[in-house]
Parts: structure tokens; C-alpha cells; sequence
């Protein structure tokens, strides 16, 4: 007797270690199915536009950082023997007259500017040097805007002021037969975050419902899926 309630106590013993088990396996299972739902980006339910900077319009490309292969033109006022216009090497390193070989890369044009001086005041007497961006190449792709998935051609184009949602479809040919116009996003980066917002192609191309016919802005990223058959 005393040996049979041992063996019906191991036996719940298991039971209840199996149990636990299975409770635990589920609690991982929906933990890791959470994680990867809040992993997924959920569209912003809309923009608001009106706060919207456009950096070409407000002066906050004055802040530009110098890249590898932009052109420069330094200037050194009443030193036109000291003007020159240069190209940033792959060391992201200039040649200046009298000065050298400096480093430009990773600097604004006023950095620039205040190093160069700093190279010249051996040889003039307070220099005064301005460097302009003459060909920004190394920006071409951190002002570019792309559209991608079900579309004739998808796109990665230089920004241009005044694109808009509708433009930016209609240079990648439309839309192909498969496309969810009305699942498109809209990806924007915005200071420290990413947005994603709902684009209703259908109602722009279709309706004429332009509400959501967003004008474009550097980096913006456009996807449209496909329908599931």
C-alpha cells in the first residue's frame, strides 16, 4: 500500500512537470510571436502635413557634409593664385596651394573653410577663405526617392521639389495588374523614426481622392504589394 501512493506521487509529480512544460512553451511561443509583431512597422493612420520641412526650401541643407568625389571651389578673397576648384579623393583628402593635402571629407563647407584658413596664416595675412559644393555627388543617393514592388519600373530617382505621390507612380509606369493599390506605403524617415503611412493608390489613380497624393521628400521609400490569390 505504502509503495503504490510513492508511485501515484511520482506519477503527478510528472504531470505536473509536464504541464509546467507545456505552460512554458506557450508563454514562449506567444512571446516570440509578440516580438516579431512589434518588430512590423504599423502604418500611421495619416500625415500631418503641415508639418511637414522640406529641407531644399529651408535652408537646412547649408549644414551639407563634404563626401568623397564632390567638387569644391575655394575661394581665397584677393588671393586668386590661392583660389582653386578641387575634387574630394577617395581619402577624402583635397590639395590646396601652399596648405597641401587636408582632410575634407566629413566636414561642412565652413569647417572646411576655418582649416584652410588656419593652413594659410603662415602665408597671408588673415586669410579670408569661403568653400562652395560645386557637385555634390556623394548626396545623389541620400537624396534619392524609390518605388518599388508592383509597378511596371520600379524607381530609384534623384529627389526633385514638387514630386508627388502621383508623379513618382506615373514615371514607374502605373501599376501592374497584380498590384493592392490601395495597401501601398509610404516609408519616411522623420528625425529619429521611422513613419510608415497608408498610400490609397486606387482612390488617386482611379477617384481622384488625392488625400493621400503626399508630396515627396528625400529618402522617401514607396512599396506596393501584390494581391494574395
Amino acid at each position: 500500500m505504502f509503495h503504490s501512493d510513492i508511485t501515484h506521487r511520482r506519477g503527478l509529480n510528472r504531470k505536473h512537470r509536464s504541464g509546467n512544460l507545456g505552460i512554458f512553451i506557450i508563454l514562449s511561443f506567444f512571446y516570440i510571436t509578440l516580438s516579431g509583431c512589434q518588430a512590423t512597422p504599423s502604418p500611421n493612420a495619416t500625415m500631418d502635413t503641415s508639418k511637414i520641412i522640406d529641407p531644399t526650401s529651408e535652408g537646412l541643407l547649408e549644414q551639407y557634409v563634404i563626401g568623397v568625389g564632390d567638387s569644391l571651389q575655394i575661394s581665397v578673397w584677393r588671393n586668386q593664385d590661392l583660389s582653386a576648384s578641387v575634387v574630394v579623393l577617395p581619402s577624402g583628402d583635397i590639395s590646396v596651394p601652399l596648405v597641401g593635402d587636408i582632410k575634407a571629407a566629413g566636414s561642412t563647407t565652413e569647417q572646411l573653410a576655418d582649416t584652410i584658413s588656419k593652413g594659410l596664416d603662415s602665408f597671408v595675412r588673415q586669410p579670408s577663405v569661403t568653400v562652395s559644393v560645386l557637385s555634390a555627388v556623394s548626396a545623389e543617393y541620400l537624396q534619392r526617392v524609390r518605388i518599388t514592388g508592383a509597378v511596371n519600373n520600379p524607381l530609384s530617382i534623384p529627389y526633385r521639389r514638387g514630386l508627388t505621390v502621383l508623379d513618382f507612380v506615373l514615371q514607374a509606369g502605373g501599376l501592374t495588374p497584380f498590384a493592392n493599390a490601395d495597401r501601398a506605403l509610404l516609408y519616411r524617415q522623420e528625425e529619429e523614426e521611422l513613419k510608415v503611412y497608408p498610400v490609397r493608390l486606387d482612390d488617386i489613380l482611379a477617384k481622384g481622392d488625392l488625400e493621400t497624393n503626399y508630396a515627396l521628400l528625400p529618402s522617401d521609400i514607396i512599396t506596393v504589394p501584390e494581391n494574395s490569390f
